[in-house]
């Protein structure tokens, strides 16, 4: 791997776990807690595009999940929430499939907040995957397929591994 292309990698990652961070702890009010939309989570289709943004996004979320209401708790169990969330979109062929893991691994955050905070399990699961659906499925999913996987132009700008093409 050049240089030129470890830079990009490292820049773009930065960019996107910077932008995340930034998106969900601007928006702090929505972000964390038993009723959240993480607007933030719709770049998590990032990894859909190129498997090079899931270290990027995990950092964002790991770096957002310090100012949680849970603590260092979200920042670990959260990330690695993440990570799975990521790495299962960065290996689904089908981008509304892809859109679904969020939802699903809402579970993570439904066990942190019964397990920490005492919330009922299945109702904070519930309410969670609600807002992950809402974000990355109704509005992430069309924003990405018809508006950025239909423009070449921004894919290629997007993509970092440009061997994979």
């Amino acid at each position: 791997m050049n240089r030129n292309i470890k830079t990009e990698i490292l820049v773009k990652s930065a960019v996107v776990a910077g932008l995340y961070a930034v998106l969900t702890m601007t928006l702090g009010f929505m972000s964390y807690g038993p009723i959240q939309f993480r607007i933030a989570e719709v770049m998590t289709l990032l990894a859909f595009i190129d498997p090079l943004y899931i270290p990027g996004l995990v950092l964002g979320c790991a770096i957002s999940n310090i100012t949680s209401t849970i603590g260092i708790i979200d920042i670990i169990v959260g990330s690695f929430a993440t990570l799975i969330t990521v790495y299962l979109i960065s290996k689904t062929k089908n981008l509304f499939i892809a859109s679904l893991w969020p939802t699903i691994n809402s579970v993570f955050v439904g066990a942190e907040l019964y397990y920490v905070l005492g919330l009922p399990f299945w109702l904070s699961t519930l309410q969670v995957a609600i807002g992950e659906f809402v974000v990355v499925t109704l509005i992430g999913y069309p924003l990405f397929k018809y508006g950025i996987l239909n423009n070449k132009n921004i894919v290629n700008t997007l993509k970092i591994n440009k061997t994979n093409q």
